[in-house]
């Protein structure tokens, strides 16, 4: 997963000053509406509602457009969309393992456009099954290092989190990786918190059980595919198993 997450991270920090920022509203708003349908408006009672309102936060969503999201999606208001989430499975350039994971009220558009993306950027969708037994459901904590001036370690994480059910914590660079079984999530977040550690994102992730490593022109063409999918109105999450080394990290942001 650390590929991605370097990959992840480097574009967070791009995203905020993005031309295609309302393209991310649009994409955390739509979280916030279907976690809201899904369990109910009240966030104290509905962690997937609250993890999603404190991201789409964190990305300064203004608070009325959550607001209306909550309302939407609960039935408070009117006018929200029927979601459906589908998970497309297929390949990458150098035989990368992709799945991505569609929010869509329209099935027949987002696969249409998911398939356009794969095979203009070299790579193609494969059947149902034949990817995803590559991936392992997670909960993901992404916990910045630099908390309000003060920087915390590794170490603090493990010891705020182990008892919660935290299996694994990766030091990203910017950023610590904080992995758990998805039932753990919501405990290892609150962990954090009651530590006084704040984090960026906490959400059920797919991770890989085996990377592809590669080389500058694999990574390059992987991202071009990667990015092209985040793209799409109906594309919510982009999970590939490639590691990505931080010396070819280097030659290709240089």
């Amino acid at each position: 997963m650390s590929g991605h997450s370097k990959w992840a991270t480097t574009k967070h920090k791009k995203a905020v000053i993005d031309a295609r920022r309302g393209k991310m509203f649009a994409k955390l708003i739509k979280n916030i509406e279907v976690a809201a349908r899904m369990g109910g408006g009240d966030p104290a009672g509905n962690p997937t509602l609250y993890d999603a309102i404190q991201k789409a936060k964190k990305s300064s969503v203004p608070n009325d457009n959550i607001d209306r999201a909550v309302k939407r999606g609960s039935g408070a208001e009117t006018g929200g969309a029927d979601y459906q989430t589908i998970t497309y499975e297929g390949y990458g350039p150098a035989g990368v393992a992709m799945l991505i994971e569609c929010l869509t009220d329209n099935r027949n558009r987002a696969a249409m456009e998911v398939r356009t993306a794969m095979t203009r950027n070299g790579g193609s969708l494969a059947d149902p099954g034949s990817v995803s037994f590559l991936f392992n459901r997670k909960g993901v904590v992404i916990v910045p290092v630099d908390q309000d001036g003060k920087k915390v370690d590794e170490d603090a994480i493990l010891e705020a989190t182990l008892e919660a059910g935290a299996d694994d914590v990766n030091d990203l660079g910017d950023t610590f990786e904080v992995i758990s079984e998805p039932t753990d999530l919501v405990a290892v977040r609150s962990a954090l918190q009651a530590a006084g550690i704040d984090y960026d994102s906490a959400e059920a992730s797919f991770v890989p059980d085996t990377e592809v490593q590669l080389d500058q022109d694999s990574a390059a063409k992987v991202f071009r595919l990667v990015e092209a999918l985040e793209d799409l109105d109906d594309v919510q999450n982009v999970f590939a198993n490639y590691d990505v080394s931080d010396e070819v990290m280097e030659a290709l942001e240089a």
